[in-house]
């Protein structure tokens, strides 16, 4: 809730599904990325991922394009908008009718395990106004400049085995500088 209103048009719980959802700053995840990357909706075969890179310089190219094109440098949030980021995700996402038991925010990205609507362009949008509303709260504080990269990736969690691993997942997260809330 928000503002101590609720959202009428939120669906009922049993409509709603566990997703792990993911969302990057602007420029944190470049086209030529040596870590691996993807075109949308994969139109191009591209060798390698994150776990099993591509080989070294394969894409230099698309990379340097990627970075040419970029409006501003690419987002890496300190610490303390870690935290205003954190909190304006999950308060927008409460206030949609989502059922938020987890964020993780770093540098460049934002993790959130929520219970959302079973509906790809549903979620999509809960996420993008969760982001919105985040950018608004920053912006409010001093931030200046985009904050996002486009879209998210919300993956539903089929089973409890993968619900439990993200849960404590974040309770035992490696990375200490992240912000998080369970």
């Amino acid at each position: 809730m928000i503002g101590g209103t609720s959202n009428p048009g939120a669906p009922m719980n049993d409509q709603l599904k566990w997703f792990h959802v993911t969302a990057h700053t602007y420029g944190a995840w470049l086209h030529g990325d040596p870590r691996g990357f993807r075109t949308r909706h994969h139109r191009e075969h591209i060798e390698g991922d994150y776990k099993n890179p591509p080989p070294k310089g394969k894409y230099d190219d698309k990379l340097k394009r990627s970075k040419r094109l970029l409006k501003q440098d690419p987002v890496k949030l300190i610490p303390e908008w870690r935290e205003v980021v954190g909190v304006a995700l999950r308060e927008r996402l409460i206030g949609l009718g989502a059922e938020v038991i987890a964020v993780a925010v770093t540098a460049t990205h934002a993790h959130v395990q929520a219970k959302m609507p079973n509906s790809k362009e549903v979620t999509r949008e809960w996420v993008g106004l969760g982001k919105k509303y985040a950018w608004f709260e920053a912006r409010d504080r001093g931030w200046t400049g985009q904050m996002w990269g486009n879209r998210s990736k919300a993956t539903l969690l089929l089973c409890t085995t993968h619900f439990l691993w993200w849960v404590e997942g974040w309770s035992l997260c490696c990375c200490l500088a992240c912000w998080r809330s369970l």
